[in-house]
């Protein structure tokens, strides 16, 4: 008979000193316009959404429309992204611009781009950024690649969560190094959200399994046939692949395990 443990207790998502029901954090942009934003991001439950400061307009150009009116602060965290900054001088101007215009909002996601074709991050001008926003009081949720090294050092100077991508941005090629996501989560103790390269549902149930405090993504519902349903999808998948983490899978054996053992039978 096999030894039954009790359930684990889960606990909310906590970012920052503030705690979150959903572990879904979505992007803004790649809709076909803010009413498929709207619905996309009902249907997936997210409670952080990413709006990209350099390319969305959330006040700084008055009189166009604005996504603050389809997202509202007051029922979002609106998490402002450096999506397109290369320099650690530009990411560092687009989050106080950020700050500015969400009445000294200090929560950001920092991503600084090494090139245009593969959207790696640039880990050298990364660090220079972090130094300057932790010291100037932002709230870092730093993305970077899946080197634990690398994440570990991000953590070590202030930030209060680590992104490593899945795969390349926007490619939808799934985990591709689950080892160094595992070794990430180990060694964390700060949240662990995998950002970037998750194509569907399957991929961030994946994410959750290995552990990590939550999955961020765009492309995946943006850019999929149906973005709703992938969105309602997505939320179903982090769900349950929380649970399966919770719940402790089964080790994995090269050989046959019958589900109903011959241990004890009548004849």
């Amino acid at each position: 008979m096999n030894e039954r443990h009790e359930v684990p207790a889960d606990t909310p998502l906590e970012i920052a000193g503030r705690q979150y029901r959903s572990r879904l954090l979505v992007g803004t942009g790649k809709y076909r316009d803010f009413e498929e934003t709207r619905r996309a991001i009902e249907a997936s439950g997210a409670e952080i959404v990413t709006v990209a400061i350099r390319r969305t307009n959330i006040g700084q150009q008055p009189g166009e429309p604005n996504l603050l009116d389809v997202l509202p602060p007051d029922r979002y965290t609106i998490l402002p992204n450096t999506a397109g900054c290369y320099t650690a001088e530009d990411a560092i101007r687009t989050c106080r611009l950020a700050r500015e215009l969400l009445d000294g909002h200090n929560l950001v996601k920092l991503e600084v781009l090494g090139d245009e074709k593969t959207l790696f991050p640039d880990l050298v001008q990364t660090y220079e950024a972090v130094e300057v926003l932790v010291r100037e009081g932002f709230q870092v949720m730093v993305y970077t690649n899946d080197d634990p090294i690398a994440a570990k050092r991000l953590e070590e100077m202030g930030c209060v969560a680590v992104m490593p991508l899945a795969a390349p941005i926007g490619s939808g090629l799934g985990i591709r190094n689950p080892y160094n996501i595992l070794t990430i989560v180990e060694n964390a103790r700060v949240p662990i959200l995998v950002d970037a390269g998750v194509g569907t549902a399957s991929d961030a149930a994946v994410a959750m399994e290995l552990g990590c405090d939550g999955v961020l993504m765009n492309t995946a519902i943006a850019g999929a046939r149906h973005p709703v349903l992938m969105a309602s999808a997505m939320r179903k998948a982090v769900a349950a692949g929380r649970e399966a983490f919770l719940a402790g899978r089964i080790p994995r054996k090269r050989f046959a395990s019958a589900s109903s053992p011959i241990d004890g039978t009548f004849f």
